[in-house]
């Protein structure tokens, strides 16, 4: 099994390749990635793993230039769940989405790769229309699964809201609490008459 390639990132932001013996740019880091190689960033001086934030910076030089892949709205929306109670339900809902897209996009290009065995294996990709879209179908995909997570919680948040509908607390948040019914008053009962003194 290879070992974990090991890239060390010093402190006036170059990246060492210490298996190339080499500076390398954040382009050929993302090249690593589309070669599916097995590489951890590290802090030169610490040792502390960067792999997370290099990742993040390649996809926002993507995001500025080029094709985008997430709209305005959908990165607020992942914004608005950090730090909330669903927020490792949103994550896992968006890495199990990202991976089922890639499975039947891997599985599209075999299924093509068979009808055409001599042909390059991004030539069928090339040849659909709009192929180079790619980024904006992904975006959209992972924008309707976000959507439906949002939708979820909502649902959520109703169903419970007419579950405690009868509770005096029950109302929703930020309304004020429903104010128990008076209950109706008895009829005071007559002061009881003292005995009168006989008379002798």
């Amino acid at each position: 099994m290879a070992s974990t390639r090991i890239i060390k990132k010093y402190p006036n932001r170059r990246l060492y390749d210490t298996e190339t013996s080499t500076y390398i740019t954040l382009a050929e880091v993302k090249d690593l990635v589309l070669q599916y190689k097995d590489f951890q960033v590290q802090d030169a001086k610490s040792g502390e793993d960067l792999t997370r934030a290099i990742l993040l910076q390649i996809i926002l030089e993507e995001e500025s230039g080029g094709v985008p892949m997430f709209s305005t709205e959908m990165l607020a929306n992942i914004i608005r769940y950090y730090g909330h109670s669903m927020q490792g339900l949103m994550g896992s809902y968006l890495e199990r989405s990202i991976h089922a897209f890639h499975e039947a996009q891997k599985r599209f290009q075999e299924q093509a790769q068979a009808l055409m065995p001599k042909a390059p294996g991004d030539a069928f990709a090339n040849m659909l229309p709009g192929a180079q879209q790619i980024p904006q179908v992904m975006g959209g995909y992972l924008e309707k699964g976000a959507k439906a997570v949002i939708d979820m919680q909502d649902e959520l948040r109703s169903q419970a809201l007419k579950l405690f509908a009868g509770f005096p607390y029950g109302g929703a948040a930020g309304e004020p609490a429903a104010e128990p019914a008076p209950k109706a008053r008895r009829p005071a009962k007559p002061a009881a008459r003292k005995p009168r003194a006989k008379r002798k």
